[in-house]
């Protein structure tokens, strides 16, 4: 565009210098402003939690200081809405062009392609690029131009489509400094931009001992990774404790600190030398870590292909399962205290350091679906709110790949024993004695299930159940016939649905949490003129979901509920999806590239017109007093709260599903 021109590039989840293609574009061109913009309020339910703000905290350290090292002074804004703050960026340099690299979460979608429309009738350029992403969502599509809805089918398209070579964005030599003009706007230091308060730091220190956040560490710890632990990763990732069996990069990726295209063609190229040298172990260690990095693109792709998938099942049938807002026991889940060492020492893990392995949030997401029939949206706003990783398309995928609603992922029947799993993941137990100290002395035979061990074992180990450990908080043949009849509850209802309707062509059915809340449905998106394309397209731009191809494939999930306690961890008779890699943060995560596409300016889309159109507000009304940064102060109140035994305790869940029932 030539000297005069002055570009924004807005950063996100982008901070990085390597490899982004926003950043080197802007560069090439002119003078540039680099801006970010915190504005949590436009987040809605899924504001970022203590560990993830602490993350970004340290990361735009980082990024500012690498920025006036290239000769640019990274603004950081604290605005009320991202466009007001936009606004006055391009009226305070006189910007005539803004640059950002694509999201495909829900609320992102919406308020970029708004920003994309109100820039655009001002007259400012308006360019997206991908920086997060092998491959767009809109480029992967099946023979009949439809979107995929198994994993294994797309990723196979994906991997035949990766046939141009990678290019990557070398970092600029230096930046041109946007000049201010005669506007302004408050630019704020990364301490008062309210990542951090005061009551938070102690516990936010122990953090940086485990962590280091920001992108030239990510490289450090990319690089140790391929060097030393990828070989091993294949047999390694299947140990539940330790440091060393996963690459532990999700939260790099997240934060856009590791260019997915610089990890993805180094681990081709590290299977393509195990193979070369013949070392079968190596190779697949490369191969199932590229398929990790498969899943976080796929995580991508069925939030774009779905954008109201954080409040919905994609199972139609799912709308109809009765599930428990039980609030007591939401609390005793994510307290670590529902008497199943494996369960409580994974949630006890996470509160303390932000995160655990991706088998791990597996068994105690399916616990608490399963097992205490509580709704999924309480289990995925908790690990947002508390997962350093958190990653909104990756809970999403996880939760609906443990809830029923992924043709391969977990069937909605399928039950997992956590004493089972314990002793498959954690044989010696050196996981659960670690996060449970109270069970430090029980021998490995009983250490996954206590409640079975012989009086004088829990006395020599110093136990006493119901008071320095609980008792279970829902006996496993109990768990298994309520969710039978949760399963018969939801096919009798849409069986009674289905009759009242089959006389009528405009039936509309929504989920039953939004009864609870007397949600109404969110308003019908406004098509964009197809003959009126926007001004301020280019080749590289982002599209938006449409919804009037978001109809389903009922096909994709056709299962017939049978209850099956899969001792094992396999699904019979299919190929389930494995999600338990480690860069799938809650079930997925990892990549970023594409290969650039022209997008025609006529395709049709529809969008909500405002972020709010995404009902912000969430399908179940989550549990009062929720408040996860006085946690432990609530813990100690609870310490010694085990008064309601196992038995009584089931006696009056049944007495309450009887009720249900009838």
């Amino acid at each position: 565009m030539g000297k005069d021109c002055k570009t924004i590039v807005w950063f996100r989840r982008d901070l990085r210098i390597e490899d982004n293609p926003a950043l080197a574009a802007a560069s090439r061109d002119g003078s540039v402003l680099p801006v970010f913009i915190w504005c949590p309020e436009e987040e809605g339910q899924f504001q970022p939690g203590r560990v993830s703000r602490w993350w970004l905290k340290q990361s735009l350290l980082h990024l500012q200081k690498s920025l006036k090292n290239l000769g640019a002074e990274l603004v950081l804004i604290r605005a009320k809405t991202t466009l007001s703050a936009l606004l006055d960026c391009v009226n305070a340099v006189g910007a005539n062009r803004l640059v950002y690299n694509h999201l495909y979460d829900p609320i992102s979608l919406v308020r970029d392609h708004n920003v994309k429309l109100k820039l655009a009738e001002i007259g400012i350029e308006v360019q997206s690029y991908n920086s997060d992403l092998l491959f767009e969502p809109w480029e992967v599509k099946n023979d009949n131009g439809q979107a995929f809805t198994t994993f294994d089918a797309y990723w196979e398209k994906c991997l035949s489509m990766q046939t141009e070579v990678i290019v990557f964005h070398s970092p600029p030599w230096c930046i041109v400094n946007a000049a201010a003009g005669k506007g302004s706007f408050e630019n704020s230091t990364v301490g008062s931009l309210g990542l951090e308060n005061e009551s938070e730091k102690s516990s936010n220190a122990l953090l940086g001992r485990a962590w280091a956040p920001n992108w030239s560490n990510a490289d450090k710890a990319f690089n140790e990774f391929v060097e030393h632990d990828l070989v091993n990763y294949s047999v390694d990732r299947l140990r539940v404790g330790g440091n060393s069996t996963t690459s532990l990069l999700s939260p790099y990726l997240h934060f856009g600190e590791l260019s997915i295209r610089k990890v993805f063609q180094t681990a081709r190229m590290k299977q393509v030398h195990f193979k070369n040298e013949e070392n079968s172990v190596g190779e697949e260690s490369a191969t199932l870590f590229i398929k990790a990095l498969g899943l976080r693109e796929y995580s991508r792709y069925v939030c774009f292909n779905h954008p109201f998938a954080h409040e919905r099942l994609l199972l139609p049938k799912l709308k109809y399962f009765p599930w428990d807002t039980d609030e007591a026991n939401f609390k005793a889940w994510r307290q670590g205290r529902t008497g199943y060492p494996l369960v409580d020492a994974g949630m006890r893990e996470l509160w303390a350091t932000g995160w655990i392995h991706n088998r791990i949030r597996v068994i105690v997401s399916s616990f608490l679906v399963k097992f205490l029939l509580l709704p999924w949206q309480w289990g995925m706003k908790y690990f947002w709110d508390t997962l350093i990783d958190a990653d909104l398309e990756s809970d999403i995928l996880g939760w609906h790949y443990i809830s029923g609603s992924l043709s391969d992922g977990h069937e909605l029947d399928r039950m997992d024993s956590p004493q089972i799993q314990g002793f498959n993941f954690d044989s010696e137990g050196d996981y659960v004695r670690q996060w449970l100290p109270e069970l430090a002395r029980m021998p490995n035979e009983w250490i996954h299930h206590p409640w079975d061990a012989p009086a004088s074992v829990l006395r020599s180990a110093g136990i006493e159940l119901g008071l320095n450990y609980p008792n279970p908080i829902i006996d496993i043949d109990l768990a298994r016939v309520r969710l039978t009849e949760s399963i018969s509850v939801m096919q009798t209802s849409e069986a009674n649905e289905m009759e009242l309707n089959s006389s009528s062509t405009d039936e509309v059915v929504f989920d039953n949490s939004e009864s609870i809340m007397n949600l109404s449905p969110p308003p019908p998106a406004p098509a964009v003129n197809d003959k009126n394309p926007n001004p301020a397209s280019s080749s590289y731009d982002q599209q938006v979901p449409s919804m009037r191809g978001m109809a389903i494939n009922n096909a994709v999930n056709r299962k017939r509920p049978c209850l099956v306690v899969d001792e094992h961890d396999r699904v019979k008779g299919k190929q389930a999806i494995v999600v338990d890699d480690d860069l799938v943060s809650t079930t997925g995560e990892s990549c970023a590239t594409k290969k650039q596409m022209s997008v025609s300016s006529g395709n049709s889309f529809s969008v909500p017109q405002t972020s709010s159109s995404i009902s912000i507000a969430t399908p179940f009304p989550f549990p009062s007093q929720l408040d996860y940064r006085l946690q432990d102060e609530a813990d100690k109140e609870d310490a010694g709260d085990t008064s309601s035994s196992p038995e009584s305790r089931n006696k009056q869940v049944t007495q309450r599903k009887e009720k249900d029932l009838k």
